[in-house]
């Protein structure tokens, strides 16, 4: 059956596969004594569920496989394949979000989530931020200095922060992509060699719309006329204000209407 779109939210089963083993998220043990824990080394994956039904999973799986090489983890694809297929199975048609976490310590987590609540638009700060080289494309774990940006720009009264270089450029949300209309025009996000995530989402907005990828300054993004962030559980949200300027385009900016039009249509296409 196809997507509908609905809005409608069943509660989400919160189970967990643990090695393949399933259970209440709320029973599932790991070993204290994994590194996962301990030094936060491993990767992970968010997946939509719409209906039961995981959206983009190939793409994810594929960047899963590429975070995994880049810290030298193992991987077996077709056993964390076959143990998705399993859960998903048990979860039944919710609407939700599908966790895939591996570990040093060689645990396979699986964790069906509800989706977080997220305003109709959202206020943001940009926050100085220097990229790990080393793990720049990497959905790693070790998401302390990302969590930290936020709370730097709750701080400051906004709800989410921008990542920026020391040297200006904009880079990205610690947990999402941003896009804004720049006061030169045109659709703008930052390209993936500036050092960010290469977000699933971002992709599918990118492939819908014609969108300027560059190296941006930060001045160039407080002067926009409209911004908003995409991520697999926002999917896009306006942003109402940057550093505390309000948007001309806020609450309701054309851009993100479009985009989200677009993102609809993609989802649309891929679960029919």
């Amino acid at each position: 059956m196809p997507w509908s779109g609905s809005l409608a939210r069943m509660p989400v089963p919160q189970l967990a596969s643990v090695d393949g083993s399933i259970s209440s998220t709320a029973e599932a043990r790991i070993p204290v004594a994994d590194d996962g824990l301990l030094r936060g080394d491993g990767v992970f994956e968010m997946v939509r569920l719409y209906g039961g039904r995981p959206f983009t999973l190939r793409d994810h799986l594929d960047r899963l496989e590429r975070s995994a090489s880049a810290i030298e983890l193992p991987l077996d694809r077709a056993v964390i394949e076959r143990e998705i297929a399993a859960l998903l199975a048990e979860l039944g048609d919710a609407d939700g979000a599908l966790r895939i976490v591996l570990t040093r310590g060689g645990r396979r987590l699986l964790l069906t989530e509800p989706l977080p609540a997220h305003p109709e638009a959202i206020r943001v700060a940009t926050v100085t931020y220097a990229p790990n080289v080393i793990l720049t494309g990497v959905k790693s774990i070790s998401y302390a200095a990302n969590m930290e940006a936020t709370r730097l720009a709750q701080a400051r009264g906004a709800d989410e922060a921008i990542l920026v270089r020391p040297d200006g450029t904009v880079l990205e949300a610690p947990t999402s992509a941003v896009f804004w209309a720049s006061p030169d025009g045109g659709l703008r996000t930052p390209a993936l060699d500036t050092g960010i995530l290469d977000s699933i989402t971002r992709a599918q907005i990118v492939s819908e719309l014609h969108v300027d990828e560059g190296a941006w300054s930060v001045e160039d993004l407080r002067g926009a006329t409209e911004a908003f962030l995409a991520s697999t559980t926002r999917e896009v949200q306006p942003i109402s204000a940057i550093d505390g300027r309000e948007l001309p385009g806020a609450p309701a900016p054309q851009a993100a209407r479009e985009a989200s039009e677009a993102f609809k249509r993609v989802v649309e296409r891929e679960l029919s």
